[in-house]
């Protein structure tokens, strides 16, 4: 059994979280993953724009309502300007929206990176240093974690200098994707670089992230790098249980291992859906929002194209079990399925602005307009 992991205040134990995903990580999808993991571990909201929040934007505010049964209650914030995530992190100490913030400094999105936001925003050491302390001056007592990728290609790398400013400016924990923004989600995640971060900055908890596929994934992650506990993203698409066999796995029950047949991965779609639904007050509305989950829960089972093209274009609860129904359901879990599985692409061109690369610590050349709705890392 690992050491507890410690966020502040809080004990995370087995050391797994959830990777903020847009789109994916919302209150429904994060209760499937908890009541798997049996309530251990932590589980991060959507990214959420500091500017949306500070005006109280609807769909924002949507976005970080927690379950009563979520503790704690963890908010993932992205920003470009000092003053906007102070004013963010401000709000969320003093009207108790949440128990813990995380930083986002990993969307490679060219959107997010051609206005210097995301994973490009590290290079400038100075403009990291004066958002990382607003943020921890104005959270007060709640901890404040950041999330960040190994930095803009292989001749321009910032995880240990943005370790370093974390550090001294009083972060909880760091998590690294062991990723450049050049590429993408593709090739192999650098667990090299997370072991050279946690012996960087042996102050505060080095969290591991990038090609966990599978429990002994997240087991060799640590047992390789040292690194104090895994964050979980693409891995657990469609797969939810994967935080019980993470579970099993950090406590050393490797035996415990989910291996759903295809009866009940079709229940659990069922009931990703419904919980969708009743999140966003509309069935069909959560039916059609649960669409892109359709193909990560069938990876590697045994159903048709034509079948997988119907049950991608449902839009009731009664047409998705209907199709569901016609299936082999007495599949077991495939072999294979536990490999990789959402975006596996390189993209190699990095869009940044005009002349960010010449100076490492000048602050200008990040506009409003950098805060896009959109997530990654």
């Amino acid at each position: 059994m690992p050491t507890p992991l410690q966020i502040g205040p809080h004990t995370v134990q087995p050391p797994v979280v959830l990777a903020p995903m847009a789109g994916i990580t919302n209150a429904p999808f994060r209760t499937l993953c908890r009541e798997f993991s049996g309530g251990k571990g932590l589980f991060v909201s959507e990214m959420i724009t500091t500017r949306a929040l500070v005006e109280r934007n609807e769909k924002t505010m949507q976005l970080i309502h927690f379950d009563a049964t979520e503790k704690p209650r963890s908010i993932q914030l992205y920003g470009v300007d000092p003053v906007t995530v102070g004013k963010a992190v401000r709000m969320i100490a003093e009207e108790d929206l949440a128990d813990h913030i995380d930083l986002n400094f990993g969307c490679p999105v060219p959107k997010v990176t051609r206005k210097g936001g995301g994973s490009a925003l590290p290079y400038k050491r100075n403009l990291l240093r004066a958002i990382v302390r607003e943020a921890v001056t104005g959270a007060g007592d709640l901890p404040v974690t950041m999330k960040m990728r190994k930095g803009i290609d292989d001749d321009h790398l910032t995880y240990l200098d943005a370790g370093r400013i974390a550090v001294e400016e009083g972060v909880s924990a760091i998590a690294l994707h062991g990723r450049t923004t050049a590429q993408h989600y593709g090739g192999t995640a650098d667990w090299d670089a997370i072991a050279r971060l946690k012996e960087h900055v042996p102050e505060i908890p080095v969290l591991g992230n990038g090609d966990i596929w599978c429990a002994e994934d997240a087991l060799r992650m640590v047992r390789e790098t040292g690194c104090d506990g895994v964050v979980v993203g693409r891995g657990c698409l469609g797969r939810p249980w994967l935080f019980a066999d993470l579970v099993a796995a950090f406590e050393g029950r490797t035996d415990a291992y989910v291996r759903p047949t295809l009866r009940e991965v079709a229940d659990v779609m069922v009931r990703h859906a419904t919980l969708l639904g009743e999140w966003i007050g509309d069935e069909a509305r959560g039916v059609v929002d649960f669409r892109k989950h359709v193909a990560w829960y069938l990876k590697g089972f045994a159903v048709g194209s034509e079948m997988r093209k119907r049950l991608a274009i449902t839009s009731s609860l009664e047409a998705l079990r209907a199709g569901l129904d016609e299936l082999d359901l007495d599949q077991p879990w495939p072999a294979g399925a536990d490999g990789p599985r959402g975006r596996t692409s390189g993209n190699n061109r990095v869009v940044l602005p005009d002349g960010w690369l010449k100076d490492p610590y000048d602050c200008a050349g990040v506009g409003e307009d950098a805060e896009l709705d959109t997530s990654g890392g």
